[in-house]
């Protein structure tokens, strides 16, 4: 039996996360979740949408609301930049899989992290909307959010934009 590093490392006590950055601060998803990354370009408009539904883009025939994580967490806009990117993931609805896109500055790396290294998500009190949080991971370079990607939007909102789309 040969000894495979790759396979060795994944276990089933650790998840693999991609990080990205907003505003200097780092955040992850979990990678399973994402679909692909894709540089910005421009999409359609949505009206009557909240204000962190950028629009839609057109992803090979299917049509992806796309939302500005740094308007969703309330983090000052800033003009789109070449390393700002849209990192397409796959959300679980009470109606099934839904795909979207989230806006971040730029994509970092993928991390491997062990289960026992999420730090609970730090209770804000009830008037701080922590439900998309799902923990904090402290890394050499900072604290990571770890970011529940079927919470960053709530229902309502997913059957608001399901509806226009």
């Amino acid at each position: 039996m040969t000894n495979n590093p790759i396979t060795e490392r994944k276990t089933s006590d650790s998840e693999q996360f991609l990080t990205f950055e907003l505003a200097g601060e780092m955040y992850g998803v979990e990678i399973l979740k994402v679909q692909e990354i894709r540089g910005w370009e421009p999409i359609r408009k949505i009206p009557k949408t909240p204000g962190y539904i950028k629009g839609a883009l057109n992803l090979r025939g299917a049509i992806v609301p796309i939302l500005d994580l740094r308007e969703r967490f309330d983090i000052a806009a800033v003009d789109y930049s070449p390393t700002t990117v849209v990192i397409v993931i796959n959300v679980a609805t009470a109606s099934g899989q839904m795909v979207m896109g989230v806006v971040a500055d730029a994509v970092s790396d993928v991390l491997d992290i062990r289960h026992d290294d999420i730090k609970k998500a730090p209770d804000l009190g009830t008037n701080i909307d922590t439900r998309y949080m799902r923990g904090m991971y402290v890394a050499k370079q900072g604290m990571i959010m770890l970011l529940d990607a079927d919470k960053l939007l709530n229902p309502d909102e997913l059957d608001q934009i399901g509806h226009l789309l």
